[in-house]
């Protein structure tokens, strides 16, 4: 009996295994935790270790910079526009009336009347020029006239104006202000003061005046009168007041 085990004694070795049965089952899974997060570590550290897009950081990739390569720029040949001036359009002003001109070597009247376009004897007329002369020289001023500026007329008057009644003559070729006045029944004086004048010897033809009219009593001509003779062949004109 020395050599076999008792029932008893085998029943509380089975009693004794199951109560380590827990104690070496988690002994074994805990032995097995450490051995495989060993190896993970082993295998994630290792040179082979696999790039997990969870474990592992962004490594920036180099990229490729392009580098600028100066292009040599050719020559092409492109056509010049040509530059067309325009010509500006030259203004010439038309003298409203008549304007005063120095005399140049080699004028003369009719080479004048020519280049401002006006009527040779309205240009005479308006300088008091006779109408086959031309007195002029270098350095002597003289009156244009307008173009198509025509000879002035004479100014008719009614013989029954008011005394003072004022009149616009135009002066005439040969005028002067004693005829002028004379004819007008006016005085030099009125007529300078009139029109603001400073010399009585310069009027020109075409000009415009101012006469007061009828302001002298015009002076009686004398009117001749037939003396009879003996005989009464032959009678003799006297003159005799009016």
């Amino acid at each position: 009996m020395s050599g076999k085990s008792s029932p008893q004694s085998i029943i509380d070795s089975y009693k004794k295994r199951q109560r380590m049965m827990p104690y070496m089952v988690w002994g074994i899974a805990i032995l097995l935790v450490i051995v495989g997060v060993i190896l993970l570590v082993v295998w994630f550290t290792g040179p082979n270790a696999p790039r997990l897009g969870l474990f592992s950081s962004a490594t920036p990739t180099a990229s490729a910079t392009p580098t600028a390569t100066p292009i040599t720029p050719t020559a092409t040949a492109s056509l010049t526009p040509t530059i067309t001036e325009t010509p500006v359009p030259t203004f010439t002003l038309t003298p409203s009336g008549p304007f005063e001109y120095t005399v140049l070597e080699g004028d003369t009247c009719f080479d004048l009347s020519l280049t401002y376009d006006v009527d040779l004897l309205v240009l005479l007329a308006i300088n008091n020029f006779a109408p086959d002369q031309c007195p002029i020289r270098p350095g002597d001023i003289i009156l244009i006239p307008a173009p198509g500026q025509a000879l002035p007329t004479a100014t008719p008057i009614p013989d029954d104006m008011p005394r003072g009644t004022k009149i616009n003559y135009v002066v005439q070729t040969g005028d002067s202000l004693d005829s002028i006045a004379s004819q007008f029944n006016s005085t030099v004086d009125d007529i300078m003061t009139q029109n603001k004048l400073t010399d009585r010897n310069k009027i020109n033809v075409g000009q415009t005046l101012i006469v007061r009219v009828n302001l002298v009593t015009p002076t009686p001509t004398r009117q001749p009168s037939l003396t009879p003779t003996p005989g009464g062949a032959t009678q003799t004109a006297t003159p005799t007041s009016g």
